[in-house]
């Protein structure tokens, strides 16, 4: 595990933020990435996501994944997740994979809905797997195998063959997980970390930097194409203005996930949560608040939760006054205007509600501020915003993009 003991010498080094945008030489690469939309899970998306945190709380606290109970309500499938091709095993044959990208992991996981198919690039390393990844439950056997990511081709990747599973997504195949090498502490016996994809990518010269990127599209269909992984560096195409890096927060347990540290405000002068660390994660579909900053944006706005859908509900002439919200990242703002903070009401139906009304993306995550996690942007919000991960020195990125405004839902 050199890598990771340069990962940490490389951390302690770093500076507590670099507003510095990334740059590398030689052009990223760049694959596509599917939103599924589940209309069939009898959970609402409000109760899923705060599953999900307290999850991800636990996890964090512990120092990384263990094998443990899951929660029924962490059984049922999310209702959004994004997916993308991944290639396994020998190139005669390689066997394609549908594999959900996770953020609050970092294991590739393999047997959902298609089992694993051994090639000569199999080898069973003996340790089992165990480890609880969102509404994902699992344990098997830990291989390592030739991975094929776009163009990319990595040897000797870890990988967890499940054999026992609890909470795949139909059609999903497995999981890249694509968070801190931190995330995969005590999932395999015998070996304290497994190198996450895009580290042994990097080491093995197939990326000229440690970089993964993500780009989004509001999307107001069940399913769609509205996404964009780079690895390699940033794609400029995919933002404006620069991509500003700062150093993972400090504060456990945001500190093991895609954490920073954030202020949010209402309007121009409206307290809805003072700095504070939270998380960006894919796997979250809603932005998440502590409860206490959660009844500042209700009382702020006006809306009332509705029973149907367990999300905030207002009028239209409240639309009217919506004010945005302004994420604040040491010296720099971002805009989360009203559009954005609202569901796509193509999509109201899906969720048990009303064609005709207006659903609000922010929710209660269940535990008061102070919490060491006390937001988080799921895909609500990464869609208005580019996102990176420099993981030689833990540095995470954001950017506006040509969406951060837009009106499409």
């Amino acid at each position: 595990m050199a890598r990771f003991s340069t990962l940490l010498l490389l951390c302690a080094a770093a500076t507590a933020a670099s507003a510095s945008p990334f740059v590398v030489r030689d052009t990223p690469v760049t694959l596509p990435i599917a939103r599924r939309f589940n209309t069939t899970g009898s959970a609402k998306i409000v109760e899923l996501d705060r599953a999900r945190a307290q999850m991800l709380k636990n996890v964090g606290h512990a120092g990384g994944n263990t094998k443990r109970s899951v929660p029924d309500v962490m059984a049922v499938n999310e209702q959004t997740h994004y997916t993308v091709l991944v290639g396994i095993g020998s190139s005669t044959p390689q066997t394609e994979y549908n594999m959900l990208l996770d953020m609050g992991s970092a294991n590739v996981v393999v047997g959902g809905g298609k089992a694993y198919v051994q090639t000569s690039t199999s080898k069973d390393t003996g340790s089992t797997v165990a480890a609880t990844h969102g509404s994902i439950s699992f344990t098997g056997e830990q291989y390592t195998d030739t991975v094929t990511l776009g163009p990319l081709t990595v040897t000797n990747q870890g990988i967890a063959i499940a054999n026992s599973t609890t909470g795949f997504p139909k059609g999903v195949d497995g999981i890249l997980g694509i968070g801190p090498v931190g995330l995969t502490k005590n999932t395999v016996s015998g070996t304290q970390f497994v190198t996450p994809l895009f580290d042994n990518a990097y080491e093995q010269g197939q990326m000229t930097a440690d970089v993964v990127a993500f780009a989004f599209a509001p999307a107001s269909q069940v399913s769609t194409p509205n996404g964009l992984l780079t690895f390699g560096g940033t794609e400029s195409s995919q933002f404006t203005g620069s991509v500003q890096f700062e150093s993972i927060t400090t504060t456990s347990p945001a500190s093991k996930y895609f954490g920073l540290d954030m202020s949010i405000t209402y309007g121009s002068d409206t307290p809805i949560l003072g700095s504070t660390a939270g998380i960006i994660d894919i796997g979250t579909t809603l932005v998440m608040l502590a409860t206490d900053a959660f009844e500042a944006y209700k009382t702020a706005t006006g809306a009332v939760l509705d029973d149907a859908t367990g999300m905030l509900k207002i009028t239209n002439d409240q639309y009217a006054n919506l004010q945005s919200l302004f994420f604040t990242r040491l010296s720099v703002t971002y805009e989360f205007v009203p559009n954005a903070q609202i569901w796509p009401r193509s999509l109201n139906t899906a969720i048990g509600g009303d064609a005709d009304s207006i659903y609000l993306v922010i929710a209660d995550i269940g535990s008061q501020s102070g919490s060491g996690l006390d937001f988080i942007n799921g895909y609500a919000w990464l869609e208005r915003f580019y996102t990176a991960y420099n993981g030689m020195v833990e540095e995470l990125g954001v950017a506006t993009t040509k969406y951060t405004n837009s009106t499409d839902n």
